[in-house]
Parts: structure tokens; C-alpha cells; sequence
């Protein structure tokens, strides 16, 4: 059976443990909280478990996921001792969200195996999973994690290089920073401003990427003919707008009053996510396969 390390029992963590122990392979949670010992067992049984010493959990091991905390240094520390207790050949991909996979790799003798696989939350429903090689990795490893990783239900895209905050998370920072404009210009409040969006561009990007609905909005003449003849002059007349953010607060506070911030709505709320985007998934599975050309 095969073995694969997360390092950092979150919730990030646990989720891909979860994947990994769901398509048969054992896994191992590095962290330094020693009452993660018991949550390891109860949730993974005899799957699973835990360390909290990098060099004993890495000895082994077929594949390592990191998913600690969003700190350079640290990652840095942590992947130098992982690619001295690790075999030649075994992956070492990072959860990060936006650190350049060749920041974390500079000067690790393990560089050509260091990888990013940066997953959305809650990233044991969400499919897809970036993957972001440095200039030093190498293309079999590359590979070799696209397939693993699809072994353990991911959909992943790989990124033609690195860039800062990767796809996903640069395309989010565009529609935070413009909702949180919007609210600050008083154009809506919060509830409604979700509203739109989820009822919007929530629907249609759930169906198609927002490439592809340009070509659909465009009729039969395509993406040409949207942009052209509609979004041509939208630089000009509707730029980007830019929040405020010494104003900050005043935005937290209202989505905070909006959603609350105690543990039961934050389970309610949660749940209902889940929900729904499993069933946005079941759908997408019996619909995709007639649709495709």
C-alpha cells in the first residue's frame, strides 16, 4: 500500500489525507499538535497516522503533501529537511496558495522534485487543483503528480510557468477588490452584492469558464463579437475599481453582521455550501459527457 505525508493537520491537510485514505493509500499527518494524535485515529482508523518528527514521518513515504502555513520561511526550512529525508524520485508538492514554487526550492538540493498543488476550498469536494512546476522541476515529476493526483479525484490544471498567487487566486483578488470597491461606494450592500454574483456569474461559471461564456455571449459568431461590439471600451469607461483598504474593517464588520462569525453559523452555512456544490458536481457529471463535441 502506498504511503503518502501531509504535513500540517488542518484543514487543508486533513482533506487531502482524506482523498488519499479514500483511494487506498495510508497516510501519514505531520504536526506539531500532539492532540491531532487522537483526531488522526478516529478519523482514519488503522489508514492513518500521526508524527510529529519530520525525519521519522518522511522515511518511506511515496508522496508528500504540504499544507502548513502560508510563510516562506517556514516552507523553505520545512522542504530542506524533507528532501534530505525523502527518497530520490518522491514528490514534494506544497498547498500554498500564492509563494512561487522556485522561492520554496532555491537552494534545496531537491528543487527538481519541488512542486506546488494548490487546491480551492473545501478542496475534498472542490475537483480542480493547480499545479505549478519551478524552472527546476522536472517534467517527469510533473507528470507523475498529475497522475497521482488524479488517482485521488482531482481535476488538475497544470500552469505553463509560475506567477505570484498562480490562476485561481489572482482572477478571486480581481472580484474581491471590485466587490470591495463597490461597497465602499455605497453601490450595494453586502447580502445583495452575494446575491448577484451567486444568481450571475456563479451560475454560468459553474456551467463554462469565462472564456468560453465570451464565445457563447458573442452567438455564433463568437468571442469576437462580444468583446468588439459590447466590452470594447469597458477600459475606458468602466476601469477597475480600487478599494480603500486603510477603510478595511468597515467591510469585515458588515459581512461579519451579515454571516456571523459564531461556530454554529459557521457549520450551518458550511453544510450548505457542501450541499449544494456536491450537487452542482452530480449534475455537471451527467450533463458533460452529452455535451462535449
Amino acid at each position: 500500500m502506498k504511503t503518502a505525508l501531509i504535513v500540517g493537520g488542518g484543514l487543508i491537510g486533513m482533506s487531502f489525507a482524506e482523498r488519499f485514505v479514500e483511494h487506498g493509500w495510508q497516510v501519514r499527518v505531520l504536526d506539531v499538535r500532539p492532540e491531532l494524535e487522537s483526531q488522526v485515529k478516529d478519523r482514519f482508523g488503522e489508514k492513518g497516522e500521526y508524527f510529529s518528527d519530520l525525519e521519522a514521518a518522511a522515511q518511506g513515504v511515496d508522496f508528500v503533501q504540504e499544507a502548513g502555513p502560508e510563510n516562506l520561511e517556514w516552507k523553505h526550512e520545512t522542504f530542506a529537511g524533507l528532501g534530505a529525508a525523502t527518497s530520490e524520485g518522491v514528490i514534494l508538492a506544497s498547498s500554498s496558495s500564492a509563494i512561487l514554487p522556485s522561492k520554496i526550492a532555491e537552494g534545496n538540493p531537491a528543487a527538481n522534485r519541488i512542486i506546488i498543488g494548490h487546491p480551492f476550498t473545501p478542496p475534498a469536494i472542490m475537483p480542480v487543483l493547480e499545479i505549478v512546476p519551478s524552472p527546476d522541476t522536472d517534467p517527469k515529476i510533473v507528470d507523475a503528480a498529475m497522475g497521482i493526483y488524479r488517482e485521488i479525484g482531482f481535476d488538475p490544471s497544470k500552469l505553463n510557468k509560475e506567477i505570484f498567487g498562480f490562476v485561481g487566486n489572482r482572477i478571486q483578488k480581481v472580484i474581491m477588490w471590485e466587490a470591495f470597491y463597490l461597497l465602499q461606494q455605497g453601490v450595494i450592500d453586502v447580502e445583495n452584492l452575494d446575491r448577484i454574483i451567486r444568481n450571475s456569474l456563479g451560475l454560468r461559471y459553474a456551467a463554462v469558464g469565462p472564456l468560453e461564456a465570451n464565445r457563447l455571449g458573442g452567438g455564433p459568431e463568437g468571442a469576437r463579437k462580444l468583446i468588439k461590439g459590447i466590452a470594447g471600451g469597458w477600459d475606458k469607461t468602466m476601469p477597475a475599481g480600487v478599494p480603500d483598504m486603510s477603510r478595511l474593517d468597515e467591510i469585515l464588520d458588515e459581512i461579519d453582521a451579515t454571516f456571523g462569525t459564531d461556530t454554529a453559523s459557521f457549520q450551518q452555512r458550511s453544510e450548505a455550501r457542501d450541499e449544494k456544490m456536491r450537487g452542482f458536481l452530480d449534475v455537471i457529471a451527467k450533463v458533460e459527457p452529452a455535451s462535449k463535441p
